[in-house]
């Protein structure tokens, strides 16, 4: 006789508990946890209730997720302990309900942890649910670390909020080049189209590599005919190459830059380029990001009249101590940050030894009252509602922006500006962003394909061999 098999039940969804810098960094992270259940303990919303003050991107955070609540609250209030389904106010994003801590909780922490503190009773909430609910996977998540730390310690299960990830590791981010392997004309040179047309050359190739590829993305070969170009248009496995202007050669120069290296032509190529609207170009210190674009700036806004004026913004997220409030109007108070605006105009400018710039001292004196003229240095903070017209707007140190920040920023461009976004991930200052969640990080994943964008990763530092050996050794 044959045995009947016991019917498989499936493991039960996981019961998260939200701890407020959860809710504070991410006030949807509520509609994102899918099938699994969600906890907020009474601790979370006092928390959430005494950030909501204030004018900062903390409190307007708390205040939005303290809205997120009430519109889920208020589709059940009956029923609030048997938990509220999430499925009608996410819109289908979540399946899981809503628990609200309903009931006094008796704290059973060990005697040397002090219950006072709002960290420590939302522990013994997770210690509560785990005895009480044994049934159920019970996890903390916590952008906090210490609280993660002695959750674990308490014997708690602890995870980190991941969903604002854009990549787990930041050495997966789209570089915006790629090798072509040596074989790479004889898989996909078969039935090969080239043509020439105003000065470029184009190849029209076929293969399976081209699915893989992405447009405007920067494709090169070494060797004894080296090519370099960019991915001009791509259906399938076709893909057609525009070959690249050689920025490297002083005829071609940027404002009297050249480029140094095949990644400074590359930056070059799409900053002086008029169809693509958005760049990012990612880099450490002394690669010469801020350079060349100023100096492409420049050359469009005073040469060929493409921008009406150059717009440089950066996150005035200080390294050390601040300094307190600043004298002065809006342009005056962002000058100490706009040291590298500085350094970088004296180098355009010329220096005496070059024989003076334009027209010996006075000349250099007049070139650069007229390009301060044409360099406006603006706040982030009175951003929202601005459009800017014909513009060429610079957003430097992009890293510590989060994404949020850098939507509102990136949609203030109307027709005829270019934006582009300058940063070094390995240096930010900002709180609870990593490289794997920092805006330009994910502005550069998201953009990545569109014909109108382009980024690049410098790779090679030009500043100096002390930089340089700084950079490696430090």
């Amino acid at each position: 006789m044959a045995t009947r098999k016991k019917a498989v039940t499936p493991p039960p969804t996981k019961l998260f508990v939200l701890d407020t810098n959860v809710l504070m960094h991410d006030p949807t992270s509520l509609y994102r946890f899918e099938e699994h259940d969600i906890f907020v303990p009474i601790m979370t919303l006092e928390e959430l209730d005494n950030n909501k003050k204030g004018m900062s991107e903390v409190a307007r955070n708390a205040r939005q997720a303290s809205r997120t609540m009430d519109e889920v609250v208020s589709t059940c209030e009956h029923h609030i302990e048997q938990g509220i389904p999430l499925a009608v106010p996410s819109r289908g994003l979540a399946a899981g309900r809503l628990y609200l801590q309903t009931e006094a909780i008796d704290a059973r922490l060990p005697a040397s942890v002090p219950t006072a503190k709002a960290d420590n009773q939302i522990l013994a909430v997770v210690m509560h649910l785990k005895d009480r609910r044994a049934d159920r996977h019970v996890i903390l998540v916590s952008k906090d670390i210490n609280m993660r730390i002695k959750a674990r310690a308490l014997g708690l299960e602890a995870q980190d909020y991941f969903n604002d990830k854009v990549l787990e590791d930041s050495d997966l981010l789209f570089t915006g080049m790629r090798e072509l392997p040596p074989d790479f004309w004889d898989t996909h040179g078969r039935d090969m189209q080239s043509w020439k047309e105003g000065g470029r050359t184009y190849y029209k190739v076929r293969g399976p590599m081209c699915a893989e590829l992405f447009v405007n993305e920067l494709v090169f070969q070494e060797g004894e005919k080296p090519l370099y170009a960019t991915v001009k248009q791509k259906e399938g496995p076709v893909a057609v190459f525009e070959s690249l202007i050689d920025f490297t050669h002083q005829k071609n120069n940027v404002w009297g830059i050249v480029a140094r290296n095949r990644e400074q032509n590359f930056a070059l190529n799409l900053l002086m380029n008029p169809d693509i609207d958005f760049v990012s170009l990612l880099g450490q210190a002394g690669t010469g990001k801020t350079l060349m674009t100023l100096a492409a700036g420049l050359t469009q806004v005073l040469e060929t009249k493409r921008y009406a004026e150059i717009i440089m913004t950066r996150v005035t997220v200080p390294v050390g101590e601040d300094i307190g409030f600043l004298p002065g109007t809006e342009e005056e108070k962002m000058a100490p940050w706009m040291g590298a605006l500085e350094d970088n105009l004296d180098v355009l400018n010329g220096s005496p030894e070059d024989g003076g710039g334009y027209g010996g001292e006075w000349g250099r004196a007049a070139t650069r009252d007229l390009i301060r003229t044409r360099i406006k240095v603006k706040s982030l903070n009175f951003m929202r509602g601005r459009t800017f017209l014909n513009k060429f707007l610079i957003i430097d140190e992009a890293q510590n922006l989060t994404s949020k920040q850098m939507k509102t920023l990136i949609t203030r461009a109307g027709p005829g500006t270019k934006v582009v976004c300058l940063g070094n991930i390995a240096q930010i200052d900002t709180p609870y962003l990593t490289e794997g969640s920092s805006g330009l990080t994910y502005v550069v994943d998201r953009f990545k394909g569109w014909s109108h964008s382009g980024h690049i990763t410098l790779q090679r530092g030009e500043r100096s061999r002390l930089a340089d050996y700084a950079a490696e050794a430090l």
